[in-house]
């Protein structure tokens, strides 16, 4: 084992990384604190588990072949089918820009004391792609150093939060190692669905079997593919370990804080604080639910404005980071499927115009509440995304004709076949659970309709 080695190969998994803390992750983190307590940290320690046992598989995948998943399906799937799963990780990637766009505008909004409005902070966001650009000409490994700048910024935000409110160590420890929900109903159920459905990313196994392309391996020499293996799954071990303890910063700060709080406790406590934002909850008994805007200016409410603005910054870098990601994914995935070869610059307007033209409508027309209930739909629609990265993942690294000596053993066949079909079955549970509390009648029939063709090409995948 070699530090220096290690060192080398550090980057790809960080930029990976990111997407198990962009802002739905975020809004999800805090909603399971709100709603669970401790009661949820075992999920999230065993969905960011099986998130890196399959990021190794797609890590593998670039490294032994050369090539990354996007470019194997073009070369192992008939033309129909390819456009089809194209078509579906594209729509993966714009709905993670939209979560990224509304994460971001609410942070600007919170951070401008309301002054920029949120349509403002939407039509704000189109600098990022100019940021990403700027910083995409001065090569890879500063944009990985900016990255880790990002991430840092994370973990210094959300953990002073967590010193702040100070969560129960012996609840925590409870929480992740006894995989029980004592008294949880049909709420606890469904955030314990969420949370597997925002931190696995469909659109991240594509990226990170073409970042680690990046760095320079003889595949001809098999000791040296090992070796690239070997580091590679050391540096997401880590990466997604420093996720893993955001993750658990925003959880457990909620859990300690906001869980089994009612709307006119945090009312009483923001109209005590003078606090702008306290008409937001009504002065009733319901349960408080909280999400982005709202955990913020709870936050400010309890622990004075610091807080809220601390909170905000640790919301915005979340944002900024994982608009560069999806923007990367992008740009693979097009060339990939298609052969494309689009300028990034062209690649990140198409993105964003298609993300910011909904989101800004919203944000106009309607109020924060439909803004982050935007949250919720798009994490469903990323958890239906997923299988079309995980089976595909999962085939290619099992097929001795792809990987030659690398292929996939029994073991590994077996486990990731059982985890992607509990996965799928988690997320349809969602997705049934979303559609059934629309009650609308019309919906469940489309709902329907389209679940027949989604479950026949899953077949046809796998």
């Amino acid at each position: 084992f070699s530090f220096r080695k290690l060192w080398a190969f550090t980057g790809p998994g960080f930029l990976m990384s990111i997407a198990y803390l962009d802002p739905g992750n975020i809004e999800s983190d805090l909603q399971s604190g709100a709603v669970a307590g401790f009661k949820l940290l075992w999920v999230l320690m065993l969905a960011t588990i099986i998130g890196l046992l399959l990021q190794r598989l797609a890590a593998r995948l670039g490294v032994v072949t050369g090539l990354h998943l996007a470019e194997v399906c073009n070369r192992q799937y008939q033309k129909v089918p390819r456009i089809i799963l194209w078509l579906m990780v594209e729509l993966a990637i714009i709905g993670s820009d939209m979560q990224e766009v509304i994460g971001s505008a609410i942070a600007i909004n919170l951070l401008s004391v309301g002054k920029i409005p949120l349509w403002g902070g939407v039509i704000i966001t189109i600098a990022d792609t100019f940021v990403f650009l700027f910083l995409d000409k001065y090569g890879l490994r500063k944009l990985e150093a900016f990255f880790g700048f990002l991430i840092t910024i994370m973990a210094l935000t959300f953990g002073y939060e967590y010193i702040t409110v100070k969560p129960d160590q012996g609840k925590l420890l409870q929480g992740l190692f006894i995989p029980y929900c004592q008294n949880c109903g049909t709420p606890q159920l469904e955030q314990a669905v969420g949370i597997v459905g925002a931190v696995i990313m469909p659109h991240n196994m594509y990226l990170h079997s073409a970042l680690v392309k990046s760095r320079q391996v003889n595949r001809a020499n098999k000791r040296e593919v090992r070796e690239a293996n070997k580091y590679f799954f050391i540096e997401s071990c880590i990466a997604l370990f420093v996720s893993f303890i955001i993750n658990i910063f925003v959880v457990t700060v909620f859990a300690e804080a906001f869980f089994d709080k009612t709307n006119a406790d945090v009312n009483t406590v923001c109209v005590n604080a003078s606090s702008p934002h306290s008409s937001l909850f009504p002065n009733d008994n319901e349960t408080l639910k909280v999400d982005i805007y709202k955990g913020g200016v709870v936050l400010g409410c309890y622990f004075g404005p610091a807080a809220l603005y601390i909170w905000a910054i640790g919301i915005l870098a979340a944002g900024q980071s994982s608009t560069m990601t999806g923007t990367y994914s992008g740009q693979f995935v097009m060339e990939g499927f298609l052969n494309l070869r689009w300028s990034r610059f062209a690649r990140v307007l198409l993105t964003r115009s298609i993300a910011i033209t909904p989101t800004l409508l919203v944000a106009i027309f309607q109020d924060v509440e439909h803004l982050t209930g935007m949250n919720d739909f798009l994490n469903v629609l990323m958890s239906l995304q997923l299988p079309f990265a995980l089976i595909p993942v999962l085939t290619f690294t099992s097929l001795p004709s792809v990987m030659n000596d690398f292929a996939n053993g029994l073991f590994w066949r077996i486990a990731g076949g059982v985890l992607i079909l509990l996965i799928c079955s988690i997320n349809m549970y969602f997705v049934v659970a979303y559609v059934m509390s629309l009650n609308h009648l019309a919906l469940y029939v489309g709902a329907g309709i389209l679940s027949v063709i989604y479950l026949s090409f899953v077949a046809y995948l796998v």
